[in-house]
């Protein structure tokens, strides 16, 4: 395949453009605000990041064909509105600067990821509008990730753009073969190593109790109908609600969406399978498909985000190569056009 070579925008450490990389792409240049994940991403790729707010960027200083990147989603998401601050109005509106960014550099294609919410937010139709005064044709669609080769149940939405003249937009399809999570962790040692972000934390004696009470595929209702004694009792008073929270991993099942505080049970269906403890970052970053070799940079709270925020690299080489397969070949590095 000829080369593709894009820009990123919105950056986090990665996640999508090792997807695109593992995809025949390549990285020429990124943005990213947050120090640590844009650290993450000059080790992994070794080009300029520029480290700062989209809204400062003047000018990208390099081609490309193709223009790849997620706007925060804080505006859009369910968790977002659960805790609305005066931000998010403005975060629903970076969408117009990644699309500023397209009008500069006229790539071939673009990519734009989100939650699913977008595509049914008033925000949508604006973006596309916008994309076709651009002369983009666009699709546009939810993956599930369990679908594309990662252990992990995480539903994303892709906008695909590919300027007129240039090919068609596509989208993949499923692969129809499941991952689950003893094919991504099942040869990882059980206790913590320390090596290569192999990490765990140090529960208290109470918290270990409490994880031995929860089975396989089980939570914290586990917990409070086994041994009400140790469970806390704001859970006692509230018999409903989430089913994941301190939910146990099953070793023949996908994950659920690994978030940033997979560290912490109380947060999500993040103990281990079998080990009574929570996920580590590699086994995180493993849910993820990120490759051992990627490496992260920042405190273990720092990268615990930049590996929850990310898009499964796997789920975005589906995306890369379906795109490939709708482009009009380049020639070389250059630009056509």
């Amino acid at each position: 395949m000829n080369q593709y070579n894009f820009i990123d925008l919105f950056s986090g450490a990665g996640g999508l453009a090792e997807g695109f990389r593992q995809g025949g792409f390549r990285s020429v240049f990124a943005v990213e605000i947050d120090p640590a994940a844009a650290e993450t991403y000059r080790l992994n790729f070794g080009h300029e990041v520029f480290n700062g707010p989209i809204e400062q960027l003047q000018k990208v200083p390099v081609a490309g064909n193709v223009v790849i990147g997620g706007p925060p989603c804080q505006g859009f998401s369910p968790l977002g509105k659960m805790s609305p601050t005066e931000r998010h109005p403005q975060m629903n509106q970076l969408w117009r600067h990644f699309m500023r960014v397209v009008r500069q550099v006229r790539p071939h294609a673009f990519v734009m990821e989100n939650v699913p919410e977008i595509l049914r937010s008033e925000e949508y139709p604006k973006i596309k509008r916008v994309a076709e005064r651009l002369g983009f044709s666009i699709t546009a669609g939810v993956l599930n990730a369990a679908a594309f080769h990662v252990p992990q149940n995480r539903r994303r939405a892709f906008i695909v753009g590919v300027r007129r003249g240039y090919g068609v937009p596509l989208l993949p399809t499923p692969s129809g073969k499941k991952v689950v999570v003893r094919d991504a962790i099942g040869d990882l040692p059980l206790k913590p190593s320390g090596d290569s972000w192999h990490i765990g934390r140090n529960p208290t004696k109470m918290s270990v109790l409490r994880y031995k009470c929860v089975p396989p595929g089980g939570n914290r209702f586990d917990l409070i109908r086994r041994r009400p004694d140790l469970a806390p009792r704001c859970w006692m008073k509230k018999r409903t609600g989430s089913t994941d929270v301190f939910g146990r991993l099953e070793w023949d099942k996908p994950a659920l969406t690994i978030r940033t505080e997979f560290f912490k049970p109380e947060k999500g269906r993040y103990l281990h399978p079998e080990a009574h403890r929570p996920i580590t970052h590699r086994e995180a970053a493993r849910l993820q498909t990120f490759p051992d070799s990627f490496r992260f940079s920042g405190s273990k709270i720092q990268v615990a985000k930049q590996i929850g925020n990310a898009v499964p690299p796997k789920l975005g080489q589906a995306v890369a190569e379906a795109l490939a397969r709708g482009l009009r070949p380049v020639r070389g590095n250059c630009l056509e056009g």
